[in-house]
Order: C-alpha cells, then sequence, then structure tokens
C-alpha cells in the first residue's frame, strides 16, 4: 500500500537533505507556507509520529534490517512493488503519460514472469525505468489542487489530494480482496514494514542534517511530488515556498 510513496518520499527527502546540508535551507524560522495553513497543527502530529516511531516501529524496522538478510528483504520490497508498478502503469496511462505507462506494465511483464512472480526485480537490471506514478499524481494531471499539506501520525507527510489518492490505493490494491482478515492485515502489516524499512537511511540523513526537521521533510515532499508532476518543470506559481 505504501511502497509507491515510499520510494518517492525516500528519493525527495534525499535530494532535500543534500540541498539542505549544502545551502542551509532548512531553518526554524521564517513566514507561514501557503501550502501548510494548518502547519500548529501538523507540528503537533509530527511531534506525535516521532514520539510513537522512535519508541516502538524504529527499534523494529531497525532489528528487522539487522536480523533479517538482505536477499529476503528484497523479495518482500520486490514483491509489493512490483504491484506498485502495475499501479503507476494504470495512473500513468490514465494521466496521458504513455511512455511511464509503457515502461511501467513492462516491468511487471517482466518481473512476473522472469521474476517468479515478482520476487525478483529483473526489470531494473534490464535497465527499464520504474515511473512512480500514483492516483494522487494522476489526480493532479488531471487538474486537482493538491489542497492543504498534512502531516499523519504514522503515515507520515501527504496532502489532500494525496491523502484522497492513498486511500484509493489501499481500497483498489490487491490486499483488500484477501478474504481471510487476519492474513490481509498481516499483508498490510509487511507493506508498511517494507516501506518504513526502505524509509530508514532518509530518516538517518535527517537526523544529521536538518535544524527544523519538520519544514525539511515539508519542503522535501511537496518539491519532490511536483518535480515528478512537472517532469522537472514545475512553474512558478506551483512552487511550495
Amino acid at each position: 500500500m505504501k511502497g509507491s510513496w515510499a520510494a518517492n518520499a525516500r528519493r525527495g527527502l534525499m535530494a532535500g537533505a543534500l540541498a539542505a546540508t549544502l545551502g542551509g535551507c532548512a531553518t526554524t524560522n521564517g513566514p507561514m507556507s501557503q501550502a501548510d495553513p494548518y502547519e500548529p497543527w501538523n507540528r503537533s502530529m509530527f511531534e506525535v509520529h516521532q514520539a510513537i516511531d522512535g519508541t516502538f516501529i524504529r527499534p523494529v524496522v531497525q532489528a528487522y534490517i539487522e536480523y533479517v538478510p538482505a536477499p529476503v528483504r528484497d523479495v518482500v520490497h520486490n514483491f509489493f512493488g512490483n504491484i506498485d508498478d502495475l499501479f503507476s502503469a494504470l495512473t500513468a496511462l490514465a494521466s496521458g503519460r504513455t511512455d511511464s505507462a509503457g515502461h511501467d506494465l513492462g516491468r511487471v511483464i517482466v518481473n512476473t514472469l522472469a521474476g517468479f512472480g515478482g520476487l525478483i526485480d529483473v526489470a531494473s537490471s534490464a535497465g527499464i525505468p520504474k515511473g512512480g506514478w500514483d492516483y494522487g499524481l494522476m489526480f493532479g494531471a488531471w487538474g486537482i489542487p493538491q489542497g492543504p499539506y498534512l502531516f499523519v501520525p504514522l503515515w507520515g507527510p501527504t496532502t489532500v489530494r494525496d491523502g484522497t489518492g492513498a486511500v484509493a490505493r489501499a481500497f483498489t490494491g490487491p490486499i483488500s480482496f484477501v478474504s481471510d482478515v487476519p492474513t490481509r492485515n498481516i499483508l498490510y502489516g509487511v507493506a508498511v514494514g517494507d516501506a518504513r524499512a526502505q524509509a530508514e537511511p532518509t530518516y538517518d540523513l535527517i537526523d544529521k542534517a536538518a535544524i527544523d526537521k519538520y519544514t525539511f521533510i515539508r519542503r522535501s515532499y511537496l518539491q519532490r511530488r511536483n518535480y515528478v508532476l512537472y517532469d522537472g518543470k514545475v512553474p512558478p506559481e506551483k512552487e511550495e515556498e
């Protein structure tokens, strides 16, 4: 459910971290962002997230990374990534991004047939790019405004548009059709755990590079989303700050 967001967020946060480290862009002071009208509330939710993640989630994720062999973690990640590629192909096609849709569909076909049902990422080894498209980006391509920025504990940064897309993704994904409730919940848990494990290097980077983590994450997330939506040619009026 979260693999697509995790990959995009991880790339965006790493890019933002580098920019912040070089340019000192993350500060604790400054004017309120127009994209974040609920900043006081979002900051409080960010603190809640930090407390829960640091106390309960992160130790489990770090143990998972330390004790589960990398090949096993790769298989888990590739399985969910193959599902994400299918949704990326469908949403890119609905957005008129035929090239991206073709690449993602090619990835699904190659990984499903040659990668034992998607357990091995043969497509990346073959140089087939990953589109990383999703419902939120599709809504953006349709002209739907992103709406206010939100930070949801145990979920992370999002916007009204992206959050709506994530809910749609959750209800249309294959896991939601698993009839056995315990099995379905386990699959959801593994998917979320994999996404959090993939983001762990970014957490370490933020801890070291960011002065104001909240602003740092918000800027990185929104800038990355706009970068992907506009193919790197973000209109000045769409800049986050």
